[in-house]
Parts: C-alpha cells; sequence; structure tokens
C-alpha cells in the first residue's frame, strides 16, 4: 500500500464526516441521518460510487438546504472529498464508505430524496452488466429507500450504458422522465450546475457528449 494511500486512510480516520467501519455512527446511523449526523429535517440526496465526490461537494454548495452524502468503497479517494468539504467549511456533506450493493444497511425506506449516479463504470461486457448502477438489481435497492416521487439523475459519456438505462427505466417503471444525449448543448445545460469531474472535463473538451437523464420513481 502507498505511504499516500495511508495518509487518507488515517485522515478518513480522524474525519467527523467520514462514517467507516469501527466509528460508532456506522452501526446505528440507519435511519437517524437527520436526527444524529446533519441535526436538521432536509432532504437527504446520495452520489453514488461518488469517487473523489467532486458531485458531493459541489451540490452541496449549490444547495445548502439539502443534506448529500457521497457513497464509495474506495476510502482513499473518499478522503480527498471529505477534507474538501471540511476546508469549505460543509456542514451539509457526509462520506459513508461502503458498497452500493449494502445501501439498505444505512438508510430506511423514505429517508432518501434523490440520488445522483455520476459517471459510473460502464461495465460493458456482456457478463458484468449486472453490475451496472441503473440494472434493476440495483434499481430495486434505490425504490427500497428513496420516498414516492424521489428523483434519479445519471451522468455518463457512455452511450451504450445510457440506452440501457432508457430501456431498463422504462421497463421498470418511471415517470417525469427527461433525458438528453447531449448536456451541454441542450435546453437542459444549466442543471450540471457548473459542476465537473477531472474526466469529465478532459471529455468534454476533446468534444464528447455529456448524456443526462432525470425522473422520478412510480412506485415504492
Amino acid at each position: 500500500m502507498s505511504r499516500q494511500k495511508l495518509i487518507r486512510f488515517a485522515a478518513n480516520a480522524l474525519a467527523t464526516n467520514v462514517l467507516e467501519v469501527g466509528k460508532p455512527l456506522y452501526e446505528t446511523i440507519k435511519g437517524k441521518w437527520n436526527e444524529t449526523y446533519f441535526l436538521n429535517n432536509n432532504p437527504i440526496v446520495l452520489e453514488l460510487a461518488c469517487g473523489k465526490g467532486e458531485y458531493t461537494v459541489g451540490l452541496a454548495q449549490v444547495f445548502p438546504e439539502k443534506n448529500f452524502i457521497g457513497i464509495d468503497v474506495k476510502g482513499d479517494r473518499l478522503a480527498i472529498g471529505s477534507q474538501q468539504a471540511l476546508d469549505l467549511g460543509l456542514k451539509n456533506v457526509a462520506f459513508l464508505r461502503t458498497n452500493v450493493e449494502f445501501l439498505q444497511n444505512f438508510f430506511e425506506a423514505g429517508e432518501v430524496a434523490e440520488i445522483w449516479i455520476t459517471f459510473p463504470d460502464p461495465f460493458n461486457i456482456k457478463k458484468s452488466l449486472r453490475r451496472r448502477l441503473t440494472h434493476p438489481h440495483f434499481l430495486e435497492k434505490y425504490v427500497a429507500v428513496i420516498k414516492k416521487d424521489g428523483l434519479l439523475h445519471l451522468k455518463t459519456d457512455n452511450r451504450e450504458l445510457f440506452d440501457f438505462t432508457l430501456e431498463e427505466l422504462a421497463q421498470f417503471g418511471f415517470y417525469d422522465l427527461v433525458a438528453t444525449f447531449d448536456l451541454y448543448q441542450s435546453e437542459l445545460h444549466a442543471e450540471h450546475f457548473g459542476i465537473k469531474t477531472r474526466f469529465e472535463k478532459i471529455f468534454t473538451e476533446k468534444g464528447f457528449p455529456v448524456h443526462y437523464l432525470r425522473g422520478r420513481f412510480l412506485r415504492n
């Protein structure tokens, strides 16, 4: 393990905005995020597979009236977003170190108001399709924790993943769907809120379009 990773893991252990194995709240936070962590009743928004938390931190700055939780299993990546949030003094940000697979271990039914999935691994190999974060296997998990009419957002530069998602959502039960194959050249361009991940900047500068959709779950 690299020295840099060890430094970041040590930072996570001390960070008040990181929940991970070994910290008391990690085992007891389910259903109590607003009560015991955020200390308010604001809507909870998740960024799944958040990486370095660019969207978690960015959205928290744009929407101070909402609470944001970045979720990722990679602790060294979370440490970057955690430190940035602390440096900015953001009280409406938390990071949870876990796999999205275990979402229901940390959130009660209806506890989540909104979910963002930003540039996830497309898992283009056929045998890996079940690992896509918009596969029905995961959509069922989102329905289990999101409130009625809760919003789902997806941003990706992978057309195959985007088409797959549109098909799955149509079959799964989704409404108020808004979608574009080129976010920055569409009427929805303002919905990126001025936030771009490092890789998104690289791809958009090369002229690759960004696909975006949002909509609401029909059932929960």
